[in-house]
């Protein structure tokens, strides 16, 4: 059996290097500057991992598959510059950090934050090993999963939900689009790092992906209860604080427990969709149920 946590660190720091090269292609400026602050500021690399690890599912493009999951990491760090601006969630520390816009100031965070989510677009059209219809699929998929229909429009729907008392299915709801938004898009961008499209396969990695990302996201819920400041980078008890619609303010935490573990089943039940060994993708599911941060 594969040591899944030694095997994600040595993905972390191909992905982090990379991630960096493609940075230092770019002209010395402070928005540079605050653009690597927060892509090098620690994280799982959880989205790169797994565009890579379904690109091997459909014997594709190692490389393309990194290129597009760095794509997805930028915009990911771009929505958690954003998140922490004080018009948005007002948080002054991310991973034990300060936040971008207390490093580097609100304006140069908003451009930092805006450049990533545009040179994300860039990095997914330089790719070369790969056909390119798959370049404009994987365009069009990212595009989708991180806007008004993914992401973005989850993010809206977290902030209405602060003035209203939205039900279950209503945070479930957001919870697909803001939290499994760009899980969805790292994992149907392995699968396109191939000449090939099945229709199949991508609904398959969609359904890991869906399942995948509210386990993650109710599972951010409990820890913002039971974690600590240290193990977390951040204060706890914010969602109480902020009174924050969360699974885990609907269903009490033994509940929640259980729906983690039962949304992480499903996703591992997805990937009977595929020939290849599945077991790095199943241990990745199991390992983040366990986290603690």
């Amino acid at each position: 059996m594969i040591d899944i946590k030694s095997y994600v660190n040595e993905q972390v720091k191909i992905i982090s290097s990379k991630l960096d090269s493609f940075l230092k292609e770019n002209m010395p400026s402070i928005v540079l500057d605050a653009m690597s602050y927060s892509v090098s500021n620690g994280g799982k690399r959880i989205r790169p991992i797994l565009a890579v690890e379904f690109a091997k599912l459909c014997d594709g493009d190692i490389d393309t598959a990194i290129n597009f999951g760095c794509a997805v990491e930028m915009i990911h760090t771009y929505s958690l510059i954003h998140d922490d601006l004080p018009c948005m969630d007002n948080d002054d520390m991310r991973r034990g950090k300060p936040s971008c816009h207390i490093a580097f100031g609100e304006d140069n965070a908003l451009l930092a934050g805006d450049a990533l989510l545009t040179e994300a677009f860039g990095l997914l059209a330089s790719s070369k090993n790969v056909s390119d219809k798959n370049i404009i699929r994987a365009v069009s998929f990212l595009s989708s999963f991180a806007g008004i229909n993914g992401m973005i429009g989850g993010q809206v729907l977290d902030l209405q939900f602060e003035k209203t008392k939205p039900t279950i299915d209503e945070i479930l709801k957001m919870y697909s689009l803001k939290t499994c938004g760009l899980i969805k898009a790292a994992c149907v961008l392995g699968c396109l790092s191939c000449n090939d499209y099945d229709e199949n396969k991508i609904k398959a990695a969609i359904e890991y992906a869906e399942n995948l990302g509210i386990a993650f996201q109710i599972q951010d819920d409990i820890l913002d209860i039971e974690g600590d400041t240290v193990s977390l980078g951040k204060p706890v008890g914010s969602d109480e604080k902020n009174d924050k619609s969360t699974a885990v303010k609907y269903f009490g935490l033994e509940k929640s427990k259980e729906l983690v573990k039962e949304y992480t089943d499903k996703a591992v039940s997805a990937l009977n969709a595929f020939n290849n060994d599945t077991e790095i993708l199943t241990q990745i599911a199991y390992m983040l149920v366990d986290r603690k941060n």
